[in-house]
C-alpha cells in the first residue's frame, strides 16, 4: 500500500517563504509606488552628480595633493587590504569601487593600483550574507546550510583573487582587455561616449553649485571638501537606492530567484546578475535566499551560480560612476570600471566553469560550516579574521613595516 509523504523541502520552503514576505517592506501600490519610481531616477540623479563632484575636487587639486591621498594603493597587497576593510566598514562595494573609479577618472590613482581595491571590494562584500547566517546558529543542520551557502561568495572571490591578482601584476590581461574594449567605447577619435553629454549638462547646475560654495576656501581645502561631499553623497545615495529599490522589487527579485534555481546554472547566473542589477545589490540578492538555503528549500549547490552572477550585476554601479567622470582622464577611468566587469566575469569563467576549480569554494564552505556548526565561536572567529584581522595585518606588514 502506497503511503504519500509530504515534500519536505517544499514544506520548509512554503514555510519560510511566509516568514519572509511577512518580513518584507509593505507593498507600494499607486502613487505611492510611482513616487519610489521617481524618487529612485532622482537618487541615480543624485549619484551622478556625486560622481561630478568628486571628480572635479581631484581634478582641482595639485598633482602630488591628489596623488597623496592613495599613497597606501603603492603597494597592491595593501591596497587590496584596504578594499577588504573598506567595502566591510561602510557594507557597500558599490560605494568602494564608485570611489575607485572617480579616483582613477581624475588622475589621482593610476589604474594598476586601483585594480587591487576592486578586488578587494569583491571580498568585503559578502560579509553581509555570513553574518545573516548566524541567524539559524540554534539550529545546527539550518545553520550549517546557510553558513555553508553564504561562505560560497567567501571562497569564490578569495579564489578568483588568489588566481587572478599574481597574473594581473605580472602580465597585466585584465588591464589590457578592458583598454580593448574602452577604445572601442570611445571611437578612434573621440574623448567622450558622446550619448552621455546631455546627462552631464543636467548635472553640471548641481556641480557648479557645490563649487560655487567651496570656492572661497583655498586650494587645497576647498576641492578636499569637494571630494569629501561627493564621497558622503555617493555613500547616501547607494544605501538609499538599494532600500527603495527593496520596497519596490524584492518581492519580484524573490519570485525571479526562486523560479530560476530549477533550471539550470546558466538562468541562474543570469537571474542573480539581473536581480543584482534591478536592487543595486548584491547584498539583497544573496541574503533573500541564504535563508532558504537555512530551511532546506534550496541547497547551498543550487545558490553557487546565483551567487557568482550577482557579483557580476554588482559592477554595474562602477561603470555609472565612470560614465559620469569628466576631464582628461575619463576615459582611463571607464577602463577601470570595465576592469571591474571583466574581473568578475573572468572569474565565472575560469572557477564556475572549469570543472577542476569549481568544486571548490562550495568544498571549502562545506568545511568552515562543518567546524563552525560543531563549535559556534570558530563562526565569530572566521567572519573577524577573514573581514578585518586579515586586512588590517596585512595593511600593517606591508604597508608600515
Amino acid at each position: 500500500m502506497a503511503v504519500n509523504t509530504p515534500d519536505v523541502r517544499a514544506t520548509a520552503s512554503d514555510e519560510l517563504g511566509d516568514e519572509v514576505r511577512a518580513a518584507d517592506p509593505p507593498e507600494l501600490k499607486g502613487w505611492t509606488r510611482a513616487a519610489a519610481w521617481l524618487g529612485t531616477v532622482g537618487l541615480i540623479y543624485l549619484l551622478i552628480c556625486a560622481v561630478s563632484i568628486m571628480s572635479r575636487g581631484f581634478r582641482a587639486l595639485n598633482e602630488d595633493a591628489a596623488h597623496a591621498l592613495f599613497t597606501f594603493a603603492d603597494h597592491p597587497l595593501v591596497a587590496l587590504g584596504v578594499g577588504v576593510l573598506v567595502t566591510v566598514l561602510i557594507q557597500s562595494s558599490s560605494t568602494t569601487t564608485a570611489i575607485t573609479v572617480t579616483a582613477v577618472g581624475s588622475g589621482a590613482l593610476t589604474l594598476p593600483h586601483a585594480i587591487p581595491l576592486l578586488f578587494g571590494a569583491n571580498i568585503g562584500t559578502t560579509v553581509t550574507s555570513t553574518i545573516v547566517a548566524l541567524g539559524f546558529a540554534k539550529d545546527p543542520e539550518r545553520f550549517r546550510r546557510a553558513f555553508t551557502a553564504a561562505g560560497i561568495g567567501d571562497w569564490f572571490n578569495l579564489l578568483a583573487v588568489a588566481i587572478f591578482l599574481p597574473i594581473e601584476l605580472l602580465f597585466h590581461p585584465l588591464e589590457k582587455a578592458s583598454r580593448w574594449l574602452t577604445n572601442l567605447l570611445y571611437g578612434s577619435g573621440g574623448s567622450n561616449i558622446g550619448g552621455f553629454d546631455p546627462i552631464r549638462t543636467l548635472t553640471r547646475p548641481v556641480v557648479n553649485g557645490v563649487s560655487s560654495a567651496t570656492g572661497h576656501l583655498n586650494d587645497t581645502l576647498g576641492p578636499l571638501v569637494m571630494i569629501i561631499i561627493g564621497v558622503l553623497l555617493i555613500f547616501l545615495v547607494v544605501k538609499y537606492l538599494g532600500s527603495l529599490l527593496q520596497m519596490l522589487m524584492i518581492g519580484r527579485a524573490r519570485e525571479l530567484l526562486q523560479k530560476a534555481v530549477g533550471r539550470n546554472d546558466a538562468v541562474a547566473m543570469v537571474a542573480g546578475g539581473g536581480v543584482t542589477i534591478l536592487t543595486q545589490s548584491s547584498t539583497v540578492t544573496n541574503t533573500v535566499l541564504v535563508p532558504f538555503v537555512g530551511a532546506g528549500a534550496l541547497t547551498p549547490r543550487q545558490f553557487y551560480p546565483i551567487t557568482v552572477g550577482s557579483g557580476i550585476g554588482t559592477t554595474l554601479t562602477s561603470v555609472l560612476a565612470a560614465l559620469a567622470v569628466e576631464g582628461e582622464f575619463a576615459k582611463i577611468g571607464l577602463q577601470a570600471a570595465l576592469v571591474h566587469v571583466l574581473f568578475n566575469v573572468a572569474a565565472m569563467l575560469v572557477i564556475f566553469v572549469i570543472p577542476l576549480l569549481r568544486p571548490l569554494p562550495l568544498s571549502a564552505a562545506g568545511a568552515v560550516a562543518n567546524i563552525a556548526t560543531r563549535h559556534k565561536w570558530f563562526a565569530f572567529v572566521y567572519i573577524a579574521s577573514l573581514f578585518v584581522l586579515l586586512p588590517v595585518l596585512i595593511i600593517l606588514i606591508f604597508g608600515v613595516f
